[in-house]
């Protein structure tokens, strides 16, 4: 089942063959992780590219005292902090779940075993880093081009589930809308329907 939801991503990307895919899922690690439990902290080396089977993460920073989320990810989505992970740099990022979730897992080095094995894995590792790369260009244009209001809006329509599955401190930081500000659009929401 898991199995079946890697690969079913990985053919947005390229098609493997039986063998190559078997190759391929040999290096991964299916990993469980509780409620609220870091995968990562600032200054550690990212070590996992993380495929979500269940569950939710986000992604996040400190300025001074307060988080900044930049990323929640859900089901078939994938988080990492990249720079690290590519660089070998440590990290100026968090990762932590927001659910009990299940992960699919590649480290570093079967990346980097894979890439020498076969070209279609390094073609399939630049295009999901091409893939997160476009995601998070849009997610920050979003933020520069749409007001509160818009940003709520679009991130609602596109991911209705998460109004119910993440708390709203991490959906106001992520959006960067003041809580004050999405409770008050939240409600409105509710009164529309």
């Amino acid at each position: 089942m898991l199995i079946d939801a890697v690969r079913k991503f990985v053919s947005k990307f390229v098609n493997l063959n039986d063998e190559e895919f078997s190759l391929f899922s040999q290096t991964l690690e299916i990993r469980d992780f509780d409620k609220r439990q870091l995968l990562i902290r600032e200054g550690e080396i990212e070590n996992y590219l993380n495929f979500i089977v269940s569950g939710l993460a986000r992604k996040f920073f400190y300025r001074n005292k307060e988080e900044m989320v930049t990323q929640i990810a859900k089901e078939n989505e994938v988080i990492c902090v990249y720079d690290s992970f590519l660089s070998g740099i440590p990290s100026t990022y968090a990762v932590e779940t927001i659910e009990p979730s299940t992960f699919v897992s590649i480290s570093k080095q079967n990346v980097e075993n894979l890439y020498q094995s076969n070209p279609k894995m390094e073609r399939l590792g630049r295009l999901i880093v091409t893939q997160q790369f476009l995601n998070k260009e849009s997610w920050e244009y979003d933020r520069m081009r749409l007001n509160s209001h818009e940003r709520f809006i679009h991130f609602i329509k596109e991911n209705p589930d998460l109004l119910q599955r993440v708390p709203q401190k991490y959906l106001a930081s992520y959006l960067n809308i003041k809580p004050e500000t999405f409770s008050r659009l939240k409600h409105l929401l509710k009164r529309k329907r």
